[in-house]
C-alpha cells in the first residue's frame, strides 16, 4: 500500500491508513489544498473547476469527496462524471474555468487512484505550483466557506461528444478521406472510458469497430498499461477479425498504442513517430519528446527538415519545451500524442484521428508502414527501491563511470552512446528506478539494460 505525493498530484492505493494510502481523508486534504492554492493563484472572488474521472472502481467515491470539498471552499464545480484526461483538459478553457482535476491513476492497476491537477489553460501545473499545493496540504491550513457561500455543482455529460467534434474540426483531419478508406479496427478500452470515447470517434469517421473490453466497469481485464505482454487478446482478435489494425488505450485515454494488421505490436514508441510523420508532411516545423523516447522521432523530424529536442520526462516538461521550440507536434514515447492545434495535452483521440489520416492517404498496411520507419528496439526495466537506498548517489556514480560519453542530467542520467543509449531515473509515480535502453536490435537493448542493472547493483551493494 502506497501514497505518493509529487508535484504532479497525489497518487495512491485505496484503503488503509491516512498518510500511507489514498484514503478519503487524504483526498479531502489534497483537494482542499488545490482549492486554497487556486484562490491565491487566480485572485478571483468566484472560482469554477472542471472535474472528470476514468471508470476505475473507486472513481465515484473519490469524485464525490473531491467535488464536496471544493463546494465546501465556495468553488463551483462542472462535473463531467465519466470522462478522459484529454476531455477534461479541453473542457477547462471551453468552460472558462479556473482549473480542473482528473481523477485517474492512468496506467496503474485498479487498486490505485489519483488526483491530476490542471491550471486555467487545461494544462498540468508546473513544479513550483505543485510544490505550493503540497505545502498547503502539509500545513492543513484550510478555511472553508460559510453556508451561504458554498459552491454549486453543474453536471455536464456531453463533453466526450464535444471533444470528438473538436477533433473532427481540426484542419488536418478530413472525415471523408477516412470514411473512403473503409477501415475495420479492433478497440481495447480496458473497461474504462476509452471504451466510450474511441469507438464513438471511430464510428463518426465511418470506421467499422470491433469492441473488446469497452464496458466502463472499472474491472480491468488485464494490466492496464498498454504493453505487449498485456495485450494477447487484442492481438489475436485483430487477426481473427482480419482487421486493418487495433487500438489500445490506458484507463484515462492519454496513452495510445496500435496493433498492426499482422497481430504484432506497432510499437508504443512509434505512435508518436507515425503521427509526427503525418503532421510534418503537412506542416513544416519542429518536434519534442522526452529523454526516454526513441531516436526514431529525431530521424523522422530531420527527414522532414525540422529540428528535434528532448525534454525531461513528464508532460509539463515536454509542453514547456514544445512551446519554447515552436513544436508542431510532440509527446512521449509511451504513446502520448500532444498536438498544439488541439491543445497542449496527451490525447489518444487526436492521435487516433491523425493515424487514420496517415493510413488513409498512404495506403498499404500498418505492418508495411511500421517497416518503413527507422528500426530501433527498446528495453524498459526497473529496480525496486529499498529503504535507505541513496538513489541520487547511485546516479552520480553512474554518470561518473560514463563521463567520457554524451551525458544529460536534466532528468536522472541519460548516457548517449554512438549506436545506443540508456536513461536512468527515479519514477515520479512508483518507488522504483527505471532503466530504459534503446539499440538497433532487441538483444542489444536487453543486454545493455542488464549490464547497467548489474553495475547499479554493484554500486548499491545489492
Amino acid at each position: 500500500m502506497t501514497l505518493i505525493k509529487s508535484i504532479s498530484g497525489i497518487r495512491g492505493t485505496i484503503g488503509g491508513k491516512p498518510g500511507d494510502n489514498l484514503t478519503p481523508i487524504d483526498a479531502v486534504k489534497f483537494a482542499a489544498a488545490y482549492g486554497i492554492w487556486l484562490k491565491e493563484y487566480s485572485k478571483k472572488d468566484k472560482l469554477k473547476v472542471v472535474i472528470g474521472r476514468d471508470a476505475r472502481i473507486s472513481g465515484e467515491m473519490i469524485q464525490n469527496i473531491v467535488v464536496s470539498t471544493l463546494i465546501g471552499l465556495g468553488i463551483d464545480v462542472i462535473d463531467l462524471d465519466l470522462s478522459t484526461t484529454p476531455t477534461v483538459e479541453i473542457a477547462v478553457p471551453l468552460e472558462e474555468a479556473d482549473g480542473g482535476i482528473i481523477l485517474t491513476a492512468s496506467h496503474n492497476p485498479k487498486q490505485w487512484n489519483a488526483l491530476k491537477l490542471l491550471n486555467e489553460k487545461g494544462e498540468f501545473l508546473d513544479a513550483s505550483q505543485g510544490a505550493k499545493i503540497l505545502a498547503i496540504a502539509e500545513k492543513e491550513d484550510f478555511n472553508f466557506s460559510e453556508v451561504d457561500d458554498l459552491g454549486e455543482i453543474t453536471r455536464n455529460d456531453s463533453y466526450i461528444d464535444i471533444h470528438i467534434d473538436e477533433v473532427l474540426e481540426l484542419d488536418l483531419i478530413d472525415a471523408d478521406t477516412i470514411r473512403a478508406a473503409k477501415f475495420k479496427v479492433v478497440v481495447d478500452g480496458v473497461n474504462s472510458t476509452g471504451g466510450i470515447a474511441i469507438p464513438k470517434l471511430l464510428k463518426e469517421l465511418g470506421v467499422e469497430v470491433v469492441e473488446l473490453y469497452c464496458d466502463p466497469t472499472g474491472h480491468f481485464p488485464h494490466n492496464p498499461e498498454p504493453l505487449k505482454e498485456h495485450l494477447g487478446d487484442i492481438c489475436a482478435l485483430v487477426l481473427e477479425e482480419k482487421a486493418d489494425f487495433g487500438i489500445v488505450v490506458d484507463p484515462d485515454v492519454d496513452r495510445l498504442a496500435f496493433i498492426s494488421n499482422d497481430g504484432e505490436m506497432f510499437g508504443e514508441e512509434y505512435t508518436l513517430v507515425a503521427c509526427a510523420d503525418y503532421v510534418l508532411g503537412k506542416t513544416k516545423g519542429n518536434t519534442v519528446s522526452n529523454l526516454s523516447s526513441s531516436r526514431a522521432l529525431r530521424d523522422i523530424t530531420q527527414k522532414h527538415g525540422g529540428t528535434y529536442e528532448a525534454a525531461a520526462v513528464g508532460e509539463v516538461n515536454v509542453v514547456t519545451k514544445m512551446k519554447a521550440n515552436n513544436a508542431v507536434i510532440g509527446g512521449e514515447g509511451n504513446g502520448g500524442i500532444i498536438y498544439p492545434e488541439s491543445h497542449y495535452g496527451r490525447d489518444s483521440l487526436v492521435g487516433t484521428a491523425l493515424f487514420l489520416m496517415l493510413m488513409a492517404e498512404k495506403g498499404g498496411t500498418v505492418a508495411e508502414l511500421r517497416a518503413s520507419y527507422p528500426s530501433y528496439f527498446m528495453s524498459k526495466k526497473k529496480i525496486e527501491l529499498t529503504p535507505g537506498l541513496d538513489v541520487d548517489a547511485i546516479l552520480v556514480a553512474m554518470a561518473d563511470t560514463y563521463k567520457n560519453e554524451e551525458i544529460s542530467t536534466i532528468d536522472g542520467v541519460k548516457i548517449d552512446f554512438a549506436e545506443n543509449w540508456v536513461h536512468l531515473r527515479k519514477s515520479n509515480t512508483e518507488p522504483i528506478i527505471r532503466i530504459y535502453t534503446e539499440a538497433k536490435s532487441q538483444s542489444e537493448a536487453d543486454a545493455l539494460a542488464d549490464k547497467i542493472i548489474g553495475e547499479i547493483k554493484k554500486i548499491a551493494g545489492l
